[in-house]
């Protein structure tokens, strides 16, 4: 009879151990389980989405470096034109207060149409105003002409950045050459204008 008692003892006691060895397997795979679950929840949801908002901050980053990039060869573009332009103007001044070879032909052409269609016989004033008047008074046009048009040129490079790209600041190099492109143009047309109506310069008197 007691061998009979230990026996089963025994293995009600194996039983029980089995169980709980059962149940500790049990609990191990839950926790794992939650941990697996806890690692697809919230906080990863959460880790994904400041990815994503992560990896959109970066394309926009690289979409606003790149219109830089684009706007910044266009104002390089923009300031090439304008600086040739800018250049242009000031020489056209220049031109027009120092002479060119166009007036001088001009000049001596008008020379030599009033030789031919005055008389040997004409008097002094006409021969002066027929030979050398008409010749000066070209000149004076054609300075004029010059005048005018470097001055056109360079009110348009100073006005240019208020319509082609506004807020885009002018280099200051352009700005100064335009601006002495047409002081020189106002000079220049001031000069022509009393040149040819002879307020400056006029014919001397033949009396």
């Amino acid at each position: 009879m007691g061998t009979k008692t230990v026996d089963e003892t025994g293995a009600e006691t194996g039983t029980e151990a089995e169980r709980d060895e059962q149940n500790l397997d049990v609990t191990k795979a839950d926790a794992a389980g939650t941990s697996t679950d806890e690692g697809t929840g919230p906080a990863a949801d959460a880790e994904e989405r400041d990815e994503a908002d992560a990896d959109v901050e970066e394309q926009d980053e690289a979409d606003a470096d790149l219109a830089a990039l684009d706007e910044s060869e266009a104002g390089r573009d923009g300031g090439v034109g304008q600086g040739a332009a800018a250049v242009v103007s000031a020489a056209l001044g220049l031109v027009s207060l120092t002479g060119s070879w166009v007036s001088t032909v001009a000049a001596a052409r008008e020379t030599l149409v009033g030789q031919l269609r005055t008389s040997s016989t004409a008097s002094v004033a006409t021969q002066v105003k027929e030979v050398y008047g008409d010749a000066w008074a070209t000149t004076a046009l054609v300075g004029g002409l010059f005048a005018l048009v470097a001055l056109i040129v360079g009110v348009v490079v100073l006005v240019r950045p208020a319509f082609g790209a506004p807020g885009r600041p002018q280099a200051a190099w352009i700005k100064s050459v335009a601006w002495a492109g047409v002081s020189l143009g106002v000079v220049g047309l001031v000069l022509a204008v009393a040149k040819y109506s002879d307020i400056l310069l006029g014919l001397p008197s033949t009396s």
